[in-house]
């Protein structure tokens, strides 16, 4: 599981069927120690209404695709949790 930033929505009319009821956002990776960014955007199905601007946690691969309910679904990844906050020890840093 990695986190992300929701930067954006991602609209597609035509797109292959099994994704037809499938919602799309696009996201920004972040480091949670620090909120940078971290790596390029990408785009990802959202499995519980996540919003712009809100912080998530999402997978990737096999697990996105059993996050779907189908896993012959054709999604490298999904939003599975919107983090409402988090706790950070950085002594252990």
């Amino acid at each position: 599981m990695r986190v992300a930033k929701v930067i954006g929505n991602i609209w597609a009319t035509r797109k292959e069927q099994k994704l037809s009821s499938l919602k799309m956002l696009l996201l920004q990776p972040i480091n949670i120690i620090n909120g940078s960014s971290d790596g390029v955007p990408m785009v990802a199905t959202d499995m519980i209404g996540a919003g712009v601007g809100e912080t998530v946690i999402y997978v990737s691969g096999s697990s996105a695709r059993s996050a779907t309910g189908d896993r012959s679904n054709p999604v490298d990844a999904s939003v599975i949790a919107i983090v409402d906050d988090h706790d950070l020890d950085e002594s252990v840093i």
